[in-house]
């Protein structure tokens, strides 16, 4: 079985770079094309916007996935492959899910904990990236961002909330 036609492009040393309002919103205005590592990077872009906006305005992220998902499906029909690598919409809303509810003090390990989920791919993460078409692609980083809040949750109560005096 061969790569995805994108996981190819992207190892040749690019995607091939379309110009469309879905190609542009799936990227993230075009982030995605800029390096060999396109999650690290358009989850390093969702980091910026995160510590300028200070929070995640539920109705942005709503609006991000909505909108991310269909670009992501058209764009990824568009060129033929299921998850192409350039598209990193998805690391965008998968890392503001992980922040929904903290501050800019938890944007550091939220970054590094994202990360190493998406890359990772733990159960049930894996499972989502099955579903067809921009659901798929949009899923797995939402179930990932998901998982991460619920990890920085545990994380808070047990370092600044008590938790340490609770269990000792």
């Amino acid at each position: 079985m061969s790569a995805p036609r994108g996981a190819r492009d992207m190892a040749r040393g690019g995607a091939k770079k379309t110009f469309t309002w879905y190609s542009i919103t799936a990227t993230a205005g075009g982030i995605g094309y800029f390096s060999k590592m396109p999650g690290t990077l358009g989850t390093l872009a969702a980091l910026a916007v995160f510590i300028i906006m200070g929070r995640v305005d539920p109705y942005l992220l709503a609006a991000v996935v909505i909108i991310g998902t269909y670009a992501a499906d058209r764009y990824s029909k568009s060129i033929a492959s299921e998850d192409p690598g350039e598209v990193v919409i998805d690391e965008v809303a998968g890392f503001w899910v992980s922040m929904l509810g903290f501050d800019r003090s938890f944007a550091v390990i939220g970054f590094f904990l994202f990360r190493i989920v998406d890359i990772l791919k733990p159960f049930p993460v894996r499972n989502m990236e099955r579903l067809p078409g921009g659901i798929g692609i949009m899923a797995d980083d939402l179930c990932g961002g998901i998982m991460v809040n619920i990890l920085l949750r545990a994380l808070s109560w047990f370092f600044f909330s008590g938790g340490w005096n609770i269990l000792s």
